[in-house]
């Protein structure tokens, strides 16, 4: 099936990429469309031990010799998950069962051969590398004598002097098969004493050496913690240099725990060196995911690369690991800094596309369709320019006269305002504010915006041209009061006013007890509501 040959093919890169928690995954995904395919149980199992979960590692391994028992590889998954498990003596009759399917497989006697070392050491020997006789012993024996004139080799023996606990996890170096051979007086190849080597005297069996020599697994997870809490100490003391000190020593006990490679990154982060924060947090991913470490804490490595990509100014990185921590665990925290972010990027292209020489071509294009009364396609150009330079007050104006054209007297209101704030002393700006609320039918505010324009020009022939043409609307219709009805209720200001309710029942209280007026005005915005009513000359106060 073509599906679950690209699902092994994802799981096998997920393995090589030691992205095990995928891995597992992929295989699993697998097995449920073929749960007959023994090289997906074998190949899940070795994902399983990758992960250090050697319970599922032995049971797939179980489930693939069920399937193949004349498979070897089978039993070499199985010898390896109950070799890690601790059981010895089955991982041994497993790899024996194995070379009698194979009999020529290599990676079956090795695997055999290294069972069969951890089993003398399981006997309950005393550290063989601490006896005082140790070198002679060495030199003693033809097979480690020759070893002792390379200096690697005894720089090795040294190194497991002092840590006796690193020899079960060498077993596989046939230097050190070797030595613990003299050592022990035993052939690790048949698993019994050396005829010519009488066994070890007055040994202490109450103890198995990897008990003795090995901290157990929940002493080196207390170690690693308490190693994490004086990095945190330090951290909090802004000693940072002491800190990592600290939680190096704790991954060096304990490199499963996602927690020590995110408070290492927190100060890298501190110290603004941002590359190598990004670094341990995607350490810190990939242990996570490899030990189901909680999302949360996946989560929290994505939102410190994010932070960090936002502080190196990488604003599209940072949004995208944004998003993933997100999808991981979606908290209010991440929702605003995203939102923040987002807005930063749109400003920053904002700016990025500013260009005032392509702004100016954009402004001459508009120009010449305005000239041939091609307006719609004008604003278009005037827009793009205001895009590349949106700090030009005259773009603006220029727009707002296009608008004027096509009666889209509100766009255009709109852009008049943008260009007297942006350049209160632009005549024009005011000039063009005036002539669209003239046209909008609001003289009254058409001859402040006039007015405007005459405190910077006093002699300016078109605002004075403006300011009496409205005079004399705003007089002529004074008299009539369908005419100052009709013009008050085109004032989308009074409009408002006269829909909310609290003005309505205000203003039947006026026209019922004049009096009430007095006790409203004491209210600043009923009173500028009142105001504008009265400027309007919808109302009257006798």
């Amino acid at each position: 099936m073509a599906q679950v040959a690209a699902l092994k093919d994802k799981g096998n890169a997920a393995l090589e990429a030691k992205h095990y928690g995928d891995a597992i995954d992929y295989y699993t995904e697998a097995i449920n469309l073929d749960p007959k395919n023994h090289v997906l149980y074998s190949n899940r199992s070795a994902a399983y031990a990758k992960a250090h979960i050697f319970d599922r590692a032995l049971a797939d391994a179980n489930k693939t010799v069920e399937i193949k028992p004349d498979w070897s590889k089978g039993y070499s998954r199985k010898g390896t998950a109950l070799a890690y498990l601790g059981r010895l003596d089955e991982a041994i009759a497993t790899y024996t069962k194995g070379l009698e399917v194979d009999p020529n497989n290599a990676q079956l006697r090795q695997a055999l051969k290294e069972v069969r070392a951890r089993k003398v050491f399981s006997r309950g020997f005393p550290n063989p590398f601490n006896r005082v006789d140790l070198m002679a012993k060495l030199w003693s024996d033809p097979r480690t004598a020759a070893l002792l004139r390379n200096p690697s080799y005894e720089s090795k023996i040294r190194l497991l002097q002092s840590n006796p606990h690193l020899a079960t996890d060498m077993l596989h170096d046939p230097e050190v098969l070797t030595t613990l051979s003299v050592l022990l007086g035993v052939d690790p190849d048949e698993g019994t004493e050396s005829a010519n080597t009488a066994p070890p005297k007055n040994v202490d069996l109450k103890e198995e050496f990897r008990k003795a020599t090995t901290p157990k697994l929940a002493e080196i997870k207390e170690l690693a913690k308490a190693e994490k809490e004086q990095g945190n100490e330090f951290y909090k003391k802004k000693a940072f240099e002491q800190a990592i000190e600290h939680y190096n020593k704790a991954i060096e006990l304990d490199p499963t725990d996602i927690t020590f490679y995110n408070n290492l990154a927190a100060v890298y982060f501190e110290q603004k060196d941002y590359d190598k924060c990004i670094k341990e947090c995607e350490k810190a991913i990939d242990i996570g995911r490899a030990n189901r470490a909680d999302f949360k804490l996946i989560a929290k490595s994505f939102l410190r690369i994010g932070n960090a990509y936002k502080r190196l100014k990488d604003f599209h990185n940072a949004k995208t690991y944004y998003e993933k921590s997100m999808s991981e665990h979606r908290t209010p925290e991440i929702k605003t800094l995203l939102s923040d972010l987002e807005k930063i990027i749109r400003e920053e292209e904002r700016k990025a596309y500013i260009n005032p020489e392509l702004s100016e071509k954009e402004k001459e294009i508009g120009n010449d369709l305005f000239k041939k009364g091609e307006y719609a396609t004008a604003v278009k150009h005037y827009t793009e320019a205001i895009k590349r330079n949106p700090e030009d007050a005259k773009l603006y104006s220029n727009r707002a006269a296009c608008y004027t054209k096509l009666a889209a007297f509100d766009l255009g209101l709109k852009d008049c305002e943008k260009c007297v704030e942006l350049d209160p002393k632009f005549i024009k700006g005011w000039i063009r504010k005036g002539h669209i609320l003239q046209g909008m039918q609001q003289p009254s505010k058409a001859i402040a915006a006039f007015q405007k324009a005459l405190e910077i020009d006093q002699n300016n022939a078109e605002a004075i041209s403006g300011y009496r043409t409205c005079s004399i609307e705003n007089a002529s219709g004074s008299g009539d009061p369908e005419k100052i009805r009709q013009r008050a209720m085109a004032d989308p200001e009074v409009q408002s006013i006269l829909r909310d309710p609290a003005m309505r029942m205000i203003l039947e209280q006026m026209q019922n007890d004049p009096r009430a007026l007095q006790d409203h005005l004491k209210n600043p915005d009923i009173a500028a509501k009142i105001q504008k009513l009265l400027e309007s000359g919808l109302i009257a106060i006798h």
